[in-house]
Formats: C-alpha cells, sequence, structure tokens
C-alpha cells in the first residue's frame, strides 16, 4: 500500500483548489506547481507550500513534464495529481513519476495509452460487445479518407482526432465533395493541438445526446459507476451546462449505458477515475461508445451531489492501493444536480475571452448552492489559459426545482472588472425548449443563438 504523505498539484485553478480541499480532509501536504503567473491565486493561497516551475506560458510550466517531475522531487513529494486538462492524460508523466517513484493518481501509463486513443478504446468496445457505430480505422491522407467515405456511403460524417478532444479537429462532412477539404483541415488542426494528424470517420447524428458515465475502479477489481450526466447542451464542442442524472431517456436505455461502462472499464482493466462518454439518437435512442477520459472530468461536481462520493478523494484512496469506500449497492442518485461553467467571456461579443482583475465577486451561499472556483476580490483571470472561473453547481429534488434554482442562483451572482457567461447561462436555462428537457448537442448553435438577444438578458 502507497503512503501518500505530501501530494504535488500540477495544475491550477478552481481544480487546483478543489485538490487541495480533498488533501485537507485526507490530512495530506499539499504542495502547488505554478507558473509565475499564478504565485498570488486562491490556490497559491490555500497550498500548505507552492513550487513555481516557470513563467506563464504553459509550454514552459504546466505543459512541461520535466519541470512538473523536478518540483515533485524538489518538494520531497509521495504522490502527484494532475487535475484535468494540461497534462492530465498524457502517459508520459505517468511514465517520469514511475520512474522517479512518484505516486501518479490516475490510471498507469499503458491503460491510458489504451484509453486515451480514441481508436484504440473504440476497439476494445467491440471487442466488448459495445456499440460504436459504423466507423473507420485512422486516415492517414486526402485520398485514403475519399475512399473510406464512399465506403461507408451513409453521409453525414464525423472527422474526428484520434489523439485529442476539445472538439479540436472535428468536421462535419455531409458529402463526398466536402471530405478531401474537410480531411485537411481536421488533421492540420488535430497536429496542432496534440502533436498527431490522425483522424477517423464515425458516424454524424443530427439529433444527438451526449450522455456520459462515470467511473470508478480501484487496483483490486472493482468497477463501479456513478450514474450517468448530461452534456448535451454545447457550443462547437464545448460543455455549456451539464445535468445528472440524465432525464427524458427510457430506463432499460439508461442502464444498457451504465452498464456498458462498466464493461468498458473492465476490459481496459481500468484503474482510478475515468469517464465513458456516450451518444444517443434523441429520435431512435440508439447509443453508440465515443471515447473514455483517463481523468476526472470539470463536471464532476453534479455526480458528487447526487451521489454523495466525493470523487477526488476516491482518487486519493486508489492511488494509495485502498478499496473504494462503497460498492455498487451502495449507490443511490438524489435528486437532480446541474452545472453552469462561468467562463471570462463576452458572448455578446462572439464569446472573445475577458482576462482581467476581478474588482469585486459575490456569489450566493444556500442549501443546495456549491460554487467551485478560484475567483475573490483581486484575483486575476489571466490571458494564458483557459478561461474557466468557476463551477456553479445546483443540487435539488428535481430538473425543475434545480433549472429554478440555477436561474435564481445566476441572479444573485456579482461580478465586476470581466464580463462572465451568466447572461446567457440564464437565458438558456428560461428558453422553453430547454425546460421541457435536456437539449441536443446542436441546439445552442442551431436553434439558441440564431435568435438569442444579448440585450434582452
Amino acid at each position: 500500500m502507497a503512503e501518500i504523505r505530501r501530494l504535488l498539484i500540477s495544475n491550477r485553478g478552481e481544480i487546483a483548489v478543489r485538490i487541495i480541499r480533498a488533501c485537507f480532509d485526507e490530512g495530506i501536504e499539499s504542495v502547488l506547481a505554478c507558473s509565475a503567473a499564478d504565485t498570488d491565486s486562491l490556490a497559491a493561497r490555500l497550498a500548505d507550500r507552492v513550487v513555481v516551475i516557470g513563467p506563464a506560458a504553459a509550454g514552459e510550466s504546466y505543459l512541461s513534464v520535466e519541470r512538473v517531475v523536478a518540483a515533485a522531487l524538489y518538494a520531497e513529494c509521495d504522490a502527484l495529481h494532475p487535475g484535468y486538462g494540461f497534462l492530465s492524460e498524457r502517459p508520459e508523466l505517468v511514465d517520469a513519476c514511475q520512474e522517479s517513484k512518484i505516486t501518479y493518481v490516475g490510471p498507469p501509463a499503458d491503460i491510458m495509452r489504451r484509453a486515451g486513443s480514441k481508436l484504440g478504446a473504440r476497439e476494445v468496445a467491440e471487442q466488448a460487445g459495445i456499440p460504436t457505430g459504423k466507423g473507420t480505422p485512422g486516415l492517414s491522407s486526402a485520398a485514403e479518407a475519399r475512399r473510406a467515405a464512399e465506403e461507408l456511403d451513409s453521409f453525414p460524417l464525423l472527422l474526428k482526432a484520434s489523439a485529442g478532444g476539445g472538439g479540436r479537429g472535428m468536421t462535419i462532412v455531409r458529402s463526398l465533395d466536402e471530405v478531401e477539404a474537410a480531411y485537411g483541415r481536421s488533421s492540420t488542426e488535430a497536429e496542432r493541438a496534440f502533436g498527431d494528424g490522425t483522424v477517423y470517420f464515425e458516424p454524424y447524428v443530427e439529433k444527438a445526446r451526449h450522455v456520459e458515465v462515470q467511473i470508478l475502479a480501484d487496483t483490486q477489481g472493482n468497477v463501479c459507476h456513478l450514474g450517468e450526466r448530461d452534456c448535451s447542451t454545447q457550443r462547437r464542442y464545448q460543455k455549456i451546462i451539464e445535468e445528472a442524472p440524465a432525464v427524458g431517456l427510457p430506463s432499460s436505455l439508461i442502464e444498457q449505458i451504465r452498464t456498458a461502462a462498466v464493461d468498458l472499464a473492465r476490459a481496459l482493466e481500468y484503474v482510478g477515475a475515468g469517464t465513458v462518454e456516450f451518444l444517443v439518437d434523441a429520435s431512435t435512442h440508439r447509443f453508440i461508445f465515443l471515447e473514455v477520459n483517463a481523468r476526472v472530468q470539470v463536471e464532476h461536481p453534479i455526480t458528487e451531489e447526487i451521489t454523495g462520493v466525493d470523487i477526488v478523494r476516491e482518487q486519493l484512496r486508489i492511488a494509495r492501493g485502498q478499496a473504494l469506500s462503497f460498492t455498487q449497492e451502495d449507490i443511490r442518485l438524489s435528486g437532480h444536480a446541474i452545472e453552469c461553467r462561468l467562463n471570462a467571456e463576452n458572448a455578446r461579443a462572439g464569446f472573445l475571452p475577458t482576462p482581467g482583475t476581478i474588482l469585486h465577486w459575490t456569489v450566493p451561499q444556500g442549501t443546495g448552492v456549491r460554487i467551485d472556483t478560484y475567483a475573490h476580490d483581486g484575483a486575476v483571470v489571466a490571458p494564458w489559459y483557459d478561461s474557466l472561473v468557476a463551477k456553479v453547481i445546483v443540487h435539488a429534488s428535481d430538473r425543475d426545482a434545480a433549472v429554478a434554482l440555477m436561474r435564481r442562483t445566476l441572479s444573485r451572482i456579482e461580478v465586476d472588472g470581466i464580463s462572465t457567461t451568466a447572461d446567457i447561462h440564464a437565458a438558456i436555462l428560461a428558453h422553453p425548449d430547454f425546460a421541457r428537457e435536456p437539449v441536443t448537442t446542436r441546439w445552442v448553435e442551431e436553434e439558441f443563438l440564431p435568435t438569442w438577444s444579448p440585450a434582452a438578458v
């Protein structure tokens, strides 16, 4: 059993604050590895110790395996937690930790490589009998992409990057004439973003729900799911609002999706926290496997709210070699939770980032309200990093009550110095389409934004 006395957190912002909180609860000393731009951040103030690993540029700090591991060794840390983003799905970091005898809080490198490759994970899913849709292997040229599209003959199709996510390298292809240009765009973007230009085709579902299942697996063979989340409210493949559990789908379908997630985790011999993502055709209720995220997700708090399970503390237990603190039979989903990602962006100006200093920050407190953030009066929203400032989370008895609570919560948030996306969240939540049931993945871009009047919010 691995002892964890001192943990290096190789991340920033709200997730660093979240991990520091879990360390406090577990009696673990927290060491923050941060850039020079984050030395006065809330995470730096809360951590037991801070190690500066480089300048503001992420490539010279948060994205440097060498600097992160050197910081862990310098601070004599037993373990390292990568959070999400940055190096969180880089098996090279796991390898480096193993070589330096540092416990990595996450999956082993070989599992991360299998799960992190969309093509590799899809192959494992197919072998496990999980629906994956009619897709292709990796494509290495525009000509090969055209031949593959001709063989599939089932437009529309979606070109996706094998090595990454976040919508990068994704292009909808609606005809054979679009294939070669789409391949060039997708492959180039994938190469720039992930260092790997491999792309592949999968079916594109016009009216789709994005449903993901939270899993936890320990080193003793226990694999459990914590229910599912609906992440269909998206813009440019980026999640805006997440909900748990998914509503408006047959219970038999939900059970199939949960079972498929656990089966895939077992087939991968998965260890740690992870998310298995699926696409559900809203018309036929057929589902296909999308990918595995081998890390903690941004939206993990809504699962914590409906299950009562502290996912980050479970990650620490698993890293120590301990069994999960619960069994599948212990998991009971309670009520409905919603998360809004509050970004420092101006939706009225095309969602342009609005970095700067927060002059005033006040958020409501109350039953069922949780704010995960690094924000405070005087906090700096740096231009070098992701624009996420806070995650606004609510938990209520049912979906209607959760929507009402979220609308009330958003209306009470006061922020000066930067613009945030609170206004567009409020408008989406007030829309009758959203009120009826969770929307599909293209609803925001194709139906909501074309008719949205920012001045009316």
